[in-house]
């Protein structure tokens, strides 16, 4: 299905702020220790960094390797593979043609949601410490907090648009363990619809310097039938930094998309 208006100059403006060098601006920048190979390119293949403790790090400014999931989270999966309650689908087939973009919450500026912000046509920069992370997305200038420090969650958590995160280390790999949305959130742009009672499970696996795959399970029983869970990969930006994105500067095009 072909992209909107609104998606496509969503996603090429993205790519255009992606695209400037860091060195547009900033001077003098430091070089930071990144492996480099002979001819001066960084060596995304090098083994994965650690910190001094010698556990896993993950920092860096990171870009989905494929913007197909953002418009599909499921792209991967077999077609009916998504265990959609009764209700949801039937949301589901009457977003899916298009005709209810206008409500899409991106097209108003309003937060992608987890998980459908990890795959975002824009990056992401992961900052890393020992009892919580931050995670920046350039985005709509959204951010979320990692809490490690074995905090639990109050059982009647405020709805939110981002959800609370905790996490925890299993090996090499962050397992961010979210809840408490507000259930307004589509998880990708054809409309798969969630509730507040979503749960998200994200693991992330830096497989080496320049590569992480990032492997996330969906659970809202009053959407779907059981969990599903789907792969995505994205990839170092070593010489780049989140640039400013403000959604709502001068969005003109929701008065052109079509739904109520």
């Amino acid at each position: 299905m072909p992209m909107s208006d609104n998606t496509r100059r969503a996603a090429m403006a993205a790519v255009s702020l992606i695209a400037a060098p860091l060195w547009a601006q900033w001077a003098k920048v430091p070089q930071t220790g990144i492996p480099r190979m002979a001819n001066g390119q960084p060596n995304l293949s090098a083994p994965a960094p650690r910190l001094t403790g010698g556990q896993a790090d993950l920092s860096g400014t990171w870009e989905p390797e494929a913007n197909k999931y953002v418009r599909d989270i499921a792209a991967d999966l077999k077609p009916g593979s998504v265990p959609f309650q009764p209700w949801a689908k039937t949301l589901y087939d009457q977003r899916i043609d298009g005709s209810h973009e206008k409500e899409d919450p991106d097209a108003n500026c309003l937060p992608q949601g987890v998980p459908k912000i990890d795959a975002a046509p824009a990056v992401w920069k992961v900052v890393q410490t020992p009892k919580f992370i931050v995670v920046v997305y350039e985005a709509f200038n959204l951010w979320r907090q990692i809490f490690l420090d074995g905090r639990e969650f109050e059982r009647d958590l405020n709805p939110t648009w981002m959800g609370y995160s905790v996490g925890k280390w299993e090996g090499d790999t962050l397992v961010v363990d979210s809840r408490g949305f507000n259930g307004k959130a589509w998880l990708d742009q054809l409309g798969k619809p969630s509730t507040d009672a979503l749960h998200v499970i994200e693991r992330f696996h830096r497989k080496d310097y320049g590569h992480m795959t990032l492997d996330i399970t969906i659970d809202d029983p009053k959407a779907y039938t059981k969990p599903w869970s789907v792969t995505e990969v994205v990839h170092l930006l070593p010489d780049s930094e989140p640039l400013e994105f403000i959604c709502n500067e001068n969005n003109r095009d929701v008065p052109h998309l079509p739904g109520r």
